[in-house]
């Protein structure tokens, strides 16, 4: 047999694919109704202001759009980002934020930046999937963070666990994939405990602009600041305008920033310059204040529509979140199911497709029984007919 012309290395062999990637695939068939992708929904995409900022912007200043930029970002976005903090009490300096080709880049900018092999990593469990897989590239040690229908757990940082930890992951508002958001209290004895042990904190927050319901709780990154914990918060205009334009943003402290900087140079060089200055264009003058208020109308009811069908087809014993804001529902049902094995039935039988939520976990011994619900691209019609035929699933 002839020897293949090429080598991969250890990391490229050790990839598999995403298991919710591959569950997408099922979705792509016209008759199957899927509570599977994580995708805001369409209707929220403001087009016709974004099409009128890259207008303005390749008409007034296309030297500038069209040439390279500095790896930091577009400066009046990073100011944006700087002033936006500040109106909500958090104060950052421009020298702090650094953008970015959207979150998912920032997650393994921090992990190029923070793991070595073996590296102990925190994280909660469950916890989202994409962080998991862009994390694994650089061979950690995950040490699962236990978490309740309140979210992650501080007390179960324990010393032990803590110990040559390089930081702990975590999303404390509508947490994917459960949906759940982290009270007050438990963020105060996150940062707290944290800064106490010593642990950097990554705070994920790609969906806080998304409540609908609930008043809006202090970040990581404003109370680790009080505490003296170290924080890098990553934010995302993905979920407020568009996720096809890939755009996001970290702020850390000026030290970090300045090294992700430096591994950013070699990634990319840095994010799209045109796509910086759109974004700034369509938000610079207060157009979120605006579209979002409908964006979280639009979530809201659809979020409702498929918590009163469950309330109404699922079986009793099944037990589920009730988000006040993002994307999804967290669902354990019977012991006696495991989700992945029943998606086929699910699809085959039902035309109904969802993620199990055995993948989420970061360790061994992950619960077989639970889901994860998406309800923000599906009509009222789809959801209710849907999860009356998942509750049949389930009943059996």
């Amino acid at each position: 047999m002839n020897r293949a012309p090429f080598q991969f290395s250890k990391r490229a062999t050790q990839l598999t694919s995403s298991a919710i990637r591959e569950i997408l695939k099922i979705t792509e068939r016209p008759e199957v109704t899927s509570f599977a992708g994580g995708l805001p929904s369409h209707l929220g995409f403001p087009s016709e202001q974004i099409r009128a900022a890259y207008d303005k912007v390749l008409s007034e200043s296309p030297k500038v759009a069209l040439q390279y930029g500095p790896t930091e970002g577009y400066r009046p976005l990073r100011e944006w980002v700087v002033s936006d903090f500040q109106a909500r009490g958090t104060k950052i300096d421009v020298e702090e934020v650094l953008i970015v080709s959207g979150s998912q880049q920032a997650l393994d900018l921090i992990g190029k930046l923070l793991i070595d092999p073996g590296s102990k990593v925190l994280v909660e469990s469950p916890s989202y999937l994409g962080a998991l897989q862009s994390f694994s590239l650089y061979e950690p040690v995950y040490e699962p963070v236990a978490t309740d229908d309140g979210g992650l757990i501080p007390e179960d940082i324990t010393q032990e666990k803590a110990d040559g930890a390089r930081f702990i992951y975590c999303l404390p508002n509508f947490q994917n994939p459960t949906g759940r958001t982290m009270n007050l209290e438990r963020r105060q004895a996150l940062v707290e405990r944290c800064a106490r042990l010593n642990v950097p904190i990554v705070e994920d927050d790609p969906y806080g602009e998304l409540r609908y319901a609930g008043e809006p709780l202090p970040g990581l990154l404003h109370l680790g600041r009080e505490a003296g914990a170290t924080v890098l918060r990553m934010g995302s205009f993905s979920k407020v305008l568009s996720p096809g334009m890939r755009l996001g943003y970290l702020v850390a402290p000026r030290e970090i920033i300045a090294k992700l900087v430096q591994i950013k140079q070699a990634t990319d060089l840095h994010t799209a310059s045109v796509t910086q200055m759109a974004v700034y264009e369509t938000i610079k003058d207060g157009f979120l204040t605006t579209h979002l208020p409908k964006v979280r109308e639009l979530y809201r009811n659809q979020c409702q529509y498929m918590l009163d069908a469950m309330d109404e087809h699922f079986p009793k014993s099944a037990k589920w979140t009730r988000p006040t804001g993002g994307m999804f529902i967290w669902v354990k049902v019977d012991e006696q199911f495991d989700t992945t094995q029943a998606l086929a039935q699910a699809v085959e039988q039902y035309n109904v497709a969802y993620v199990p939520g055995e993948p989420f976990y970061p360790g061994a011994n992950a619960p077989k029984n639970t889901l994860r619900l998406s309800f923000v691209t599906v009509t009222e019609e789809k959801i209710r007919s849907g999860i009356a035929d998942l509750g049949k699933l389930f009943t059996a």
